[in-house]
């Protein structure tokens, strides 16, 4: 009896201590380096394959804490780092975070309410939005904007995909990833948004492949505010640099010649799938998601890594792992001309 009572209290300890002190825990807040500190893949093994270290007096976002109480090690976003998802030890900064990114219970000191689904530099993913605007007119939404007034069958949104958005994701947020600068929420028009300024160059390549941009319909605005402020590695003018560059990337693929010449005709899934990875690689094409309205191909979200960098090959950034073809396009679309 007494052996068993020994048994059972053992059995405790270890249960509290394996669930208490080695589980980790969601967390959100920051730290601010105090000390130039490794920044670990692996905390246990060590492991720092780029040599990453914490810049001093710079505030990194933290995403987890090794236990809930009394944590020894936070895992932190580091801009520059691959992967940037990194372990410190928590004598290296100022901790100011809270236990599941709100209410009570702060972990390290600090307080804060920290709302995880609009933090900026917790993107675990992008998503290139790309739609076919011809079709996009066809919706209600989209008949009474000025870039669909447009229907030369000569110009770039007649024959090649347009950029609808570069989205920084984060799982646990699903859509509701955005708003991290001071605008919190969408105004009644997008054009209510500040004007954004971009170098003439910049915005003078946006506006060819945003039609809304050039039309004065402000998609631009409303993209940044949503969406770029979640991100903490591109400048307002990096960011629609790169946003251009992979849009042109996979029209100049072959993906924009597929679309026009197949214009006013049905498609199926299966072709336009088999194109994707001809072209990007083998099961490429898992990280495509098609959206169709009534029966024409709107948009087309692709699914990029969670980091991007100027230049950046859109063939290195799709990310496929993990992730299965989505359509709710019946197995066919038909590809809309433009105009009415």
């Amino acid at each position: 009896m007494i052996k068993m009572i020994r048994f059972i209290v053992i059995l405790f300890v270890f249960y509290s201590i394996s669930t208490s002190t080695l589980a980790s825990t969601p967390v959100s807040g920051t730290l601010k380096a105090s000390q130039d500190c490794e920044a670990f893949v692996s905390k246990n093994k060590r492991t720092n394959p780029d040599n990453s270290k914490l810049t001093i007096g710079q505030s990194y976002s933290v995403i987890e804490a090794n236990k809930a109480r009394n944590p020894s090690w936070y895992r932190l976003t580091v801009p520059d780092a691959h992967p940037r998802e990194r372990w410190v030890a928590k004598h290296c900064g100022q901790i100011d975070v809270q236990i599941g990114g709100g209410g009570n219970g702060g972990v390290g000191g600090g307080g804060g309410n920290s709302n995880d689904c609009s933090t900026a530099g917790l993107e675990d993913s992008y998503v290139l939005a790309l739609s076919w605007q011809p079709a996009f007119c066809e919706t209600r939404s989209g008949r009474s904007k000025p870039e669909c007034q447009i229907d030369d069958p000569k110009s770039y949104q007649a024959n090649n995909f347009t950029l609808h958005g570069l989205w920084p994701n984060k799982r646990e947020c699903g859509t509701k990833y955005g708003f991290c600068g001071e605008i919190n929420r969408k105004p009644g028009d997008f054009c209510d948004y500040p004007q954004l300024q971009l170098f003439t160059e910049i915005r003078s390549d946006l506006e060819q492949v945003m039609p809304s941009a050039a039309a004065g319909s402000c998609l631009q605005r409303h993209e940044w505010f949503k969406h770029g402020t979640c991100q903490t590695t591109l400048t307002i003018d990096e960011y629609f640099d790169v946003a251009v560059d992979l849009t042109n990337q996979f029209n100049a693929s072959g993906m924009g010649y597929f679309m026009s010449r197949n214009i006013g005709e049905t498609v199926t899934e299966e072709a336009f799938l088999q194109r994707i990875d001809c072209i990007h690689g083998a099961d490429t094409h898992k990280s495509i998601e098609l959206k169709c309205r009534n029966g024409n191909l709107v948009d087309v979200y692709i699914h990029l890594t969670d980091v991007l960098e100027k230049n950046a090959d859109l063939i290195d950034l799709l990310n496929s792992t993990g992730r299965n073809f989505k359509s709710n396009c019946g197995g066919e679309f038909k590809i809309d001309p433009i105009g009415f």
